[in-house]
């Protein structure tokens, strides 16, 4: 009888085809962590637990025993056309496995482009489940891999995802670094606009509003919209107008921002990519929140929408997001209990990976505890969302964030503490006095 060394491999994809865990496949007789070696190719079984295992799956001997025949290239794009389904539609896990069962198919020597293909949608799928750190592992592999093997792995699709996951884990200089390197290489080789180029333009403008560089920003969203134009495509416009209405909001032009996120819905609604709708409409809730004149019940109401939208195709990060929206428009009407629900089940879904995102449903909390009176638990909010926020380097988000706990703690009577708030928030925005960095004795951790 003929073992080969993917033996392990096969009983692996053939018990999670069979919906069983290791110990179903390990039964009576064998361990689950017999089963867990067998696997991971590091014991090598006899013919007597081969049968067994074979019984067990429901299949020939012949399937764990002999080399399969290749699967071709052709069914391999099938099953990953198939993951890429999952993945839009929102099931994350889904998508995960199916990658991995056509890369485990597919080896890196005989039919690499398959093989990364799949690891890249991997570190999608992970990016989608709010498993940042593992999907930077996989993205950063794969960068190196661009860079050697550009025809095997594409660039920029790896920059753009890196460049997504450094800005949600709060690392901006390393986000801002990559996708910076990879546009200046572009721009070396005068290549013409691109849609994928314009998305590379549309996610730096994202990292560097969140850093409070706005001047960049605006430059790199105005490029933007201008490439986009030049290809005539519509999803790609939208993309930059989406980003640049974001742009003009932090800047305090509400009026363009409106007009911009509008023009940007009015594409979206005429695609058939939904849950890309659902997040651009959390965009446009936020807006009319901020606005000149806020407007939070029309926002609730636009949320209420993306939240049904997201709930069928959207991920749970996508959720918390909407969530989280949902919470500053119920805290606008009044309703701090209804606020909290919100933040706090946005948090829950979003791990302590999103680091960005959690500080500003901490800032959420802090102001909806304020609101009903709770003022220790609102300085304690604050200040953990300041801290969260200035780690991550979004200094002009944490200078306003450590102004808010600055007036708190001056209507709580603690001048001191207020002072030293103050300071916090002046040295975001860049004023280095040594006296500044002092922390009283009393605050909180």
């Amino acid at each position: 009888m003929k073992i080969s060394d993917g033996v392990g491999a096969r009983i692996r994809r053939l018990r999670r085809a069979a919906g069983m865990s290791q110990a179903d496949l390990a039964g009576e007789d064998l361990s689950a962590s017999y089963v867990s070696l067998l696997e991971a190719g590091k014991r090598t079984p006899s013919p007597e637990v081969l049968e067994q295992l074979a019984q067990r799956l429901g299949c020939e001997l012949s399937e764990l025993t002999d080399d399969p025949a290749k699967v071709s290239a052709g069914e391999l794009e099938v099953e990953l056309s198939y993951a890429e389904l999952a993945l839009n539609n929102g099931d994350p896990q889904a998508a995960f496995e199916a990658y991995r069962s056509v890369q485990e198919k597919a080896s890196a020597s005989s039919q690499p482009e398959i093989h990364y293909k799949a690891e890249l949608g991997m570190a999608r799928a992970l990016e989608h489940l709010g498993r940042l750190e593992e999907a930077v592992v996989r993205l950063d592999a794969l960068h190196s891999v661009s860079l050697e093997h550009p025809e095997l792995v594409p660039r920029l699709t790896t920059v753009i995802a890196l460049c997504r996951c450094y800005r949600e884990l709060g690392d901006l200089s390393h986000a801002i670094e990559v996708a910076e390197a990879t546009l200046t290489e572009l721009e070396k080789l005068h290549l013409g606009p691109t849609v994928i180029g314009v998305e590379l333009l549309s996610t730096l403008v994202g990292v560097y509003m969140e850093r409070g560089d706005m001047h960049r920003a605006s430059y790199l969203a105005t490029k933007a919209i201008e490439q986009a134009g030049s290809i005539t495509d519509s999803r790609a416009l939208g993309a930059a107008y989406w980003n640049a209405s974001v742009v003009m909001h932090r800047n305090g032009k509400t009026a363009d921002a409106l007009m911009l996120i509008e023009k940007a819905l009015a594409i979206y609604a005429e695609g058939e990519d939904q849950r890309a709708l659902a997040r651009l409409r959390n965009a446009y809730a936020v807006v009319l929140l901020q606005s000149d004149t806020p407007q939070p019940e029309a926002a609730r109401d636009v949320l209420s929408q993306s939240l049904t939208s997201l709930r069928e195709v959207g991920s749970s990060v996508d959720i918390a997001y909407c969530l989280s929206a949902l919470a500053r428009a119920e805290l606008r009407l009044g309703n701090a209990a209804v606020a909290i629900d919100h933040a706090e089940r946005a948090l829950e879904l979003l791990g302590p990976d999103h680091r960005l995102q959690n500080a500003r449903n901490h800032l959420v909390l802090a102001a909806a505890r304020l609101s009903q009176g709770d003022r220790e638990a609102a300085q304690v909010a604050y200040e953990r969302g300041a801290l969260m926020l200035e780690a991550s380097e979004a200094n002009r988000q944490a200078a306003f964030a450590w102004a808010e706990l600055a007036e708190i703690l001056r209507l709580c009577g603690e001048d001191e503490r207020a002072v030293w708030a103050y300071r916090q928030s002046m040295r975001c925005m860049g004023h280095r006095e040594t006296f500044l960095t002092t922390q009283p004795a009393t605050s909180h951790p």
